[in-house]
């Protein structure tokens, strides 16, 4: 399957190109707001009818949010995927222009702004990491569409009919549409499935299960997608030829998403 036609730049004013990567980032932190927002007003979800803090609030956490995203997600690609690089050449650090963000890094800068953000609130943390598992699919799905689109992050080759032939790709392949495949797991179904938690099963009033629900999908999506993804080129495989670092940064997240579950179930719903 030949790759669509479009074009990484989303619009150009002079010299100033917007891509849609950064579209993405942008559009996954306001959407992902604006679902929060609606989260946050219906408080019979919550744990005694609190929500970890009010709606309009969740605008004022956006900038917080943006800025946990760029320096974790900076820090996480720095520190686990090139880093001998980046030692050798500091300033190359700032240069986040020039590509170069970690989803895992990101998702740890963000929960930190969320909870130091709530306890300037004074309200529940762990209500907080919920509701950010509630909307961060939202933003996972445009960032893996926006991979899709820069042609990156592509899997490997494949005879499947779905393959797709990667400008980006020096062999010119069919390869397995790694970021489609993301996009549906770690994206649309991880956010039935929270949806289906949040407004069926009430999953809100445990403090800590939504979250717990999200670190399992989004860990074991991850890991099932890397068996076909192509690892970073200047790590390769970490171990017998199919174990990459998204696996093994993977796994913490899904230890910690099973013991909040633990914890949560253990509590009663009020």
């Amino acid at each position: 399957m030949p790759f669509p036609d479009i074009d990484p730049v989303a619009f150009a004013i002079g010299p100033f190109a917007i891509r849609w990567y950064a579209l993405a980032y942008l559009g996954g932190v306001l959407l992902g707001a604006a679902y929060g927002m609606t989260l946050l007003a219906r408080k019979t979800l919550w744990r005694d009818g609190r929500p970890p803090f009010e709606p309009g609030a969740i605008w004022d956490f956006a900038f917080w949010a943006v800025i946990g995203i760029v320096i974790g997600g900076r820090l996480g690609y720095v520190l686990f995927y090139n880093f001998p690089h980046y030692l050798a050449n500091p300033a190359d650090i700032v240069a986040v222009w020039d590509g170069g963000m970690s989803y895992h890094g990101g998702m740890m800068g963000i929960m930190v702004a969320m909870a130091l953000f709530t306890r300037a609130k004074g309200g529940n943390v762990l209500s907080s990491l919920d509701l950010l598992g509630a909307i961060a699919t939202i933003g996972l799905l445009l960032g893996r569409l926006a991979n899709f689109i820069n042609a990156e992050l592509y899997g490997a080759p494949t005879t499947m009919p779905w393959g797709v032939i990667f400008p980006t790709d020096p062999e010119q392949l069919p390869r397995h549409p790694t970021q489609l495949y993301e996009a549906a797991l770690e994206g649309l179904l991880l956010f039935l499935v929270i949806r289906y938690a949040t407004h069926v099963a009430y999953a809100l009033r445990r403090p800590g299960l939504v979250a717990g629900i999200f670190g399992i999908g989004y860990a074991l999506s991850r890991i099932a997608v890397e068996f076909v993804r192509l690892p970073d080129i200047q790590i390769g495989y970490l171990y017998g030829g199919w174990v990459t670092m998204g696996m093994v940064l993977s796994v913490p997240i899904l230890l910690a998403g099973v013991a909040l579950v633990l914890f949560a179930s253990g509590r009663r719903r009020v």
